[in-house]
């Protein structure tokens, strides 16, 4: 039987950075085990890239400014390039009544350090994007070091580094099924499709597909798959890639460049399908598209490249903050999920943050209480903001 002290159920970019980290502190006796044949297959390869630390919760705000931190060391550190960009984040308000909750937002984040974050008027706004449409707008807030990251460059960064520190990843392997203890306390076996791997400890990394990989030790975690869509133009000159990404909060439309096309989203409500069908809904392109020319008239004339368009998944718990350690119930099983569409940008510091929690009981870099996967049980989950 193979062993691992170890094993990584899931090989996107959150699994990857808690190998990598597990393996840069020692702890090389790693195993990543990832359905998809090739890395990025899940959600990591359909993610848009965007980074920003413009949040209105402290443990989100604090999160990403641990990110951006290894984000900067990253080249050094793991030894590729993620791709930040800090080409700014740009809400945009048509009520004042939202432009207050931004603002009240914006506290919260100069209160944790990020001092660059500030209000502008529909003015500023236009000077820093000057393709929107301004009329009707009540402000807005924006933020420089937000921006860009590279969700594969970093997924590939991670997973490479750990090999080369010495742990295992393997692809096209599906995980099965959990073989535990007589009490049920504890994972004895992660069960494969090619066999039994016998583990210390277990990581859920599994993404979307978490919740599935939980029950499979017999824990329920509060996470469940949203559809969200992308819009990609054809290639154009009409906006710089170095545009902000740019959000009209009330609609919740944003699009930002990447690689020469637009990419256009819209966060509709999604039809009663199955959430891990990846086919493009028809009808909502048109509406999409009809937001983009109103908010930024120069796309008018630009085609949407239909082929170049995706689905992909958030994975979304109820107060839309990361599930992150021990899972209740099962002393050798550790999650990570639930970063409710900001996994990647958040998977520096949630790598770090699980490897403190593995391998020396705790998380001394921040203070993960207001994650502990235990906190809807106890009736204390973190407050919700609808903008942010």
């Amino acid at each position: 039987m193979e062993t691992a002290e170890v094993v990584v159920v899931g090989g996107g970019v959150v699994g990857a950075s808690v190998a990598w980290h597990l393996a840069a502190r020692g702890c090389t006796d790693v195993l990543v085990l990832d359905r998809g044949g090739e890395p990025g297959q899940g959600s990591t390869g359909r993610a848009t890239g965007g980074f920003r630390a413009q949040f209105a919760s402290e443990p989100n705000v604090r999160l990403s400014l641990f990110a951006r931190e290894k984000l900067r060391r990253f080249p050094e550190e793991v030894g590729a390039d993620p791709g930040y960009r800090p080409h700014g984040y740009l809400f945009l308000a048509d009520r004042q009544a939202t432009l207050d909750a931004l603002l009240a937002a914006q506290r919260i984040q100069h209160a944790l350090g990020l001092h660059e974050a500030r209000a502008v008027t529909p003015q500023e706004a236009r000077e820093i994007n000057p393709a929107i449409a301004a009329d009707g707008l009540a402000g807005g807030v924006h933020c420089p070091t937000d921006g860009f990251i590279r969700p594969l460059g970093m997924l590939n960064g991670y997973a490479d580094g750990a090999r080369r520190i010495g742990a295992r990843v393997c692809h096209g392997v599906h995980v099965t099924g959990m073989r535990m203890d007589a009490r049920g306390r504890r994972i004895d076996a992660v069960v494969t499709d090619g066999g039994e791997v016998s583990a210390g400890c277990v990581v859920n990394a599994a993404g979307a597909w978490a919740g599935a990989v939980a029950r499979m030790a017999g824990v329920e975690i509060a996470l469940a798959p949203l559809r969200r869509q992308v819009a990609s133009t054809v290639p154009c000159s009409a906006l710089p890639d170095e545009m902000p990404l740019t959000i009209f909060v009330e609609s919740g439309f944003h699009l930002r460049m990447r690689d020469g096309r637009a990419l256009l989203l819209w966060p509709d409500e999604p039809a009663t399908r199955d959430p891990f069908d990846h086919e493009l809904d028809e009808a909502w392109l048109p509406e999409v598209t009809r937001r983009a020319h109103a908010r930024i008239p120069c796309l008018r004339g630009v085609p949407v490249d239909r082929d170049a368009c995706w689905a992909g998944l958030y994975e979304m718990t109820p107060d839309r903050h990361a599930l992150l350690g021990r899972a209740p119930g099962v002393d050798n099983l550790f999650l990570a999920n639930g970063s409710s569409g900001h996994g990647v940008m958040h998977s520096p510091a949630l790598g770090h943050l699980l490897a403190e929690i593995i391998l020396d009981g705790f998380a001394s870099a921040m203070d993960t209480y207001p994650l502990r996967p235990s906190r809807f049980a106890e009736g204390q989950p973190n407050p919700v903001s609808e903008l942010l």
